[in-house]
């Protein structure tokens, strides 16, 4: 304890700072020194599921759990408050700790984080109107669908840089609108809707985000297009397991890598690496409309499970001038009176891919199928910048 007692205040507050909070106040019992070092600790923790107080359900555990939060928050004399967060798993309301998190907002908070692993009918984690205005919020994570987001008509976060909102309940259809337009200096949106979310339309109008993430239920409403306009973006994925769903996607010139699936595929022509997933079969869906070049692209991961995924590859190999990684992985399907294409005798010529600058060429899935094996006997024979065939089946190397 001496020997603890003998570093600096700021290196006991920074080394309490990765400990829960309710271990970080019981340390003011250890001595005179103790007392009050807790207060400037600018990382707070909140988990109820490591608290035993809480861990019998009770009523009266849930009280006392709102009331340590309500007491120490406001004891807090730090004058920056870099992170706050709650993970909460039994039946514990936060309006009753608004008290406590208005408090942080004040204290210009930095980060806020809410993970409610709660089973409720209604919603019972209620923002203060305080957070919505909060200038010094960089980080904002919402996780759990009792979570509601009520964005007032006036909302300014300037300064907020991430936004995750994975299973939240909106107050109505203008919450996530109103939030995202107030966010001007946004750089990473995570969204993840689930069928109970109340929201049918979504639209993504962000000029200076770079990082989106999307991931929507198969069970949530297709009804209304979802519009994205983000034209600094860098990084796309989407995760959507509904049909018939209809986006809207505008130019993405600054795109580097893209994780989609079917409907995604013409919306990324600026993209340098894209992993695409295609995982339906369906003959009369259109891959994508002439015209389109990856210009750009480098690096192409294909999954497919379709009958005709030979016709996809020749159109992307074509399309693709500048690609030098080819990831393909093929799926179980079924041939049967399936016309293949016929690598070698039906291309007018080679892509320019392959005759300047492929170079290397991996195949999962690889099963010796008529089509396999004329797709790797024509890359054998004319990827002239490929570095090595060991990732071929030994059968097809040169």
């Amino acid at each position: 304890m001496d020997k603890i007692n003998g570093l600096s205040d700021d290196l006991l507050i920074k080394t309490l700072s990765f400990v829960p909070t309710k271990v970080v106040v019981s340390t003011s019992i250890l001595s005179k020194r103790w007392d009050f070092l807790w207060m400037w600790v600018p990382k707070l923790e909140y988990d109820d599921y490591n608290d035993n107080a809480v861990a019998n359900h009770s009523v009266s555990s849930c009280v006392r759990y709102r009331d340590f939060i309500n007491k120490n928050l406001p004891l807090h004399k730090a004058s920056i408050i870099d992170s706050l967060r709650f993970t909460l798993y039994f039946n514990f309301d936060l309006r009753t700790s608004n008290y406590g998190l208005e408090f942080a907002v004040s204290r210009c908070l930095r980060e806020l984080s809410i993970s409610s692993y709660i089973l409720s009918v209604e919603p019972d984690v209620i923002l203060p109107s305080s957070l919505y205005t909060c200038k010094s919020l960089v980080t904002l994570k919402l996780e759990g669908d009792n979570i509601l987001v009520d964005a007032p008509g006036t909302v300014c976060l300037p300064s907020l840089k991430t936004l995750q909102v994975r299973r939240v309940t909106y107050m109505n259809e203008d919450s996530l609108r109103l939030l995202l337009s107030s966010c001007h200096l946004l750089e990473d949106l995570f969204i993840e809707r689930h069928k109970d979310d109340n929201v049918k339309a979504l639209a993504v109008t962000v000029p200076s985000l770079q990082r989106l993430f999307l991931e929507i239920d198969g069970l949530c409403s297709s009804d209304h297009r979802y519009v994205i306009a983000t034209p600094s973006l860098k990084y796309f994925k989407v995760e959507d397991w509904r049909d018939g769903v209809s986006y809207l996607i505008k130019d993405m010139p600054k795109l580097e890598e893209a994780d989609v699936f079917n409907d995604f595929l013409g919306s990324n022509k600026y993209v340098k690496r894209l992993s695409l997933k295609l995982i339906y079969n369906n003959e009369e869906e259109t891959m994508y409309r002439d015209g389109i070049v990856f210009a750009r692209l480098e690096h192409l991961k294909l999954t497919i499970r379709k009958e005709n995924w030979s016709e996809l590859l020749v159109r992307l190999l074509n399309d693709s001038p500048k690609l030098r990684i080819l990831d393909l992985s093929v799926f179980n399907y079924n041939s049967k009176g399936y016309e293949r294409i016929n690598w070698s005798k039906e291309l007018s010529s080679v892509p320019t891919c392959l005759l300047k600058s492929l170079e290397t060429v991996e195949f999962k899935g690889y099963k010796g199928r008529a089509a396999e094996r004329d797709f790797l006997r024509f890359i054998s024979k004319n990827a002239r910048c490929l570095k090595s065939k060991s990732s071929l089946p030994s059968s097809h190397k040169c």
